[in-house]
């Protein structure tokens, strides 16, 4: 058990984060695939689209984030906290050498037994990084992509009703109602951890991240800054129903017969859906798995029937929902 100490500093630094971070999710996700244990029945589905959709390029994620390792995460791809996949893979490989040498003292202390490649990748291998980058990218599009806006849909929930639950019981209504595992008695939260520990905040704050991905409550500690707040994961699911509205939903622009397609057609339905997490036309297009151009042209159509926005900076472009066009993917999930 982790035993978290509050200072009254720490309860006025409490946060909700807007949603999951696309990366954070994407590796989070390998365990729970490899081990049909976790998460049991509750992501079953999504485990069996997800493994047709594999490549031998993608394997290598195993090793990863492998399954039966206890709580370990690579925690150097958790802490971006990007919109979007893009974003947190550039902000993971701009890190200071001194935070990956960190993360593979850890690695070493939790895996003693990681694979050479993955020491190579953290001392800076640029044929690993690569390698390791294409792998979570097209790993990312077939596992987490095509059910993004149903997760984003389900954080936005959640972040709303904890919003209520603290303006109508506090912050004590808030920590306690977080998972049936955590248990808070001010000031003092208790989190299910592999080892028996005391954490002093000593005013760095909390910040609470939804996961669809990981079953149960999740703290890595952060070591890219020991000055941020510590983050908290917790599963943004509470049952089957909340499981299955995410992944069951996930392709339903895509699957024949789906509203979306009916309405739009495939390609542009799936294009729709890509762009719920804002992105510039090269990731639409490998979100849906399409050339740039097609990418371009579906945006252009989806932009003058008023469901999307494209702004500009230089020659670079950037593609999103506007209310219309959340709302329309909104009803159709």
């Amino acid at each position: 058990m982790l035993r978290i100490h509050f200072t009254a500093d720490d309860l006025a630094r409490v946060r909700t984060a807007r949603s999951p971070d696309p990366l954070a999710e994407t590796v989070l996700s390998l365990p729970v695939l490899q081990d049909p244990g976790s998460a049991g029945v509750a992501l079953a589905g999504w485990r069996e689209r997800t493994r047709r959709g594999l490549r031998p390029s993608m394997r290598l994620l195993f090793e990863l984030a492998p399954a039966h390792a206890g709580e370990y995460v690579p925690e150097v791809f958790t802490h971006a906290r990007a919109h979007t996949l893009a974003e947190g893979l550039d902000h993971t490989w701009s890190l200071p050498r001194g935070q990956w040498a960190a993360d593979l003292r850890a690695t070493a202390l939790l895996r003693p037994d990681a694979p050479g490649w993955i020491h190579a990748l953290h001392q800076g291998s640029p044929e690993w990084g690569d390698l390791v980058r294409r792998a979570l990218e097209d790993y990312h599009a077939v596992a987490v992509a095509p059910y993004w806006a149903q997760l984003l849909a389900a954080a936005h929930d959640d972040r709303t009703r904890r919003a209520l639950i603290t303006a109508d019981c506090g912050l004590d209504g808030l920590l306690g109602t977080l998972h049936p595992e955590i248990r808070w008695t001010s000031p003092v939260l208790q989190v299910p951890c592999a080892s028996d520990a005391d954490l002093r905040l000593d005013g760095r704050g909390l910040l609470l991240v939804p996961t669809f991905f990981w079953p149960g409550p999740l703290v890595l500690l952060d070591n890219a800054d020991p000055g941020r707040p510590l983050v908290l994961r917790y599963p943004v699911a509470r049952d089957l129903a909340d499981y299955r509205a995410v992944w069951a939903a996930g392709d339903v622009g895509a699957e024949p017969g789906g509203a979306l397609a009916a309405l739009l057609g495939a390609t542009r339905a799936r294009t729709l859906r890509a762009a719920s997490t804002p992105a510039g036309t090269s990731e639409l297009a490998r979100r849906v798995r399409t050339s740039p151009a097609t990418a371009s042209h579906h945006a252009g159509v989806l932009r003058a029937a008023g469901l999307l926005t494209t702004e500009r900076a230089g020659s670079a472009v950037r593609h999103a929902l506007t209310p219309l066009g959340r709302a329309l993917l909104g009803d159709a999930v």
